[in-house]
């Protein structure tokens, strides 16, 4: 399983609340519809600020450059690849992540997930 793990940044000129609303009721349902590129997704995960919290928290306090993480869970490196090259991917989504992502601003990571405990078995 290949985990592509984005720490996201809201546009400038968006508040955290308009950013996270904008995420959670308008993008993830647009990423959702594209059957295109969701054939390729295993699993699609926002992370939003925790209540009372700023922003995105860690075990030394909260990440104040980050609004938010995504993660999208693929079976292969393979998989994450001919998503994002899906046709409709650029059409349609990657268009919309410049709607409310500062994306330089992004901080990503693709990571072998290697489970130490929970999950199943």
């Amino acid at each position: 399983m290949i985990t592509m793990i984005v720490f996201v940044r809201r546009k400038q000129g968006m508040t955290r609340e308009e950013f996270s609303r904008y995420w959670f009721e308008r993008h993830g349902p647009l990423v959702k519809s594209v059957p295109e590129f969701m054939r390729h997704v295993r699993k699609y995960i926002q992370y939003h600020p925790a209540p009372g919290s700023n922003a995105a928290g860690s075990l030394f306090g909260d990440i104040t450059d980050y609004d938010g993480v995504g993660e999208i869970w693929f079976d292969s490196r393979e998989a994450m690849n001919a998503a994002l090259s899906e046709p409709r991917y650029l059409e349609i989504i990657k268009p919309d992540e410049r709607e409310f992502i500062d994306l330089d601003g992004c901080l990503s990571f693709i990571g072998d997930e290697r489970v130490m405990y929970g999950g199943q078995g």
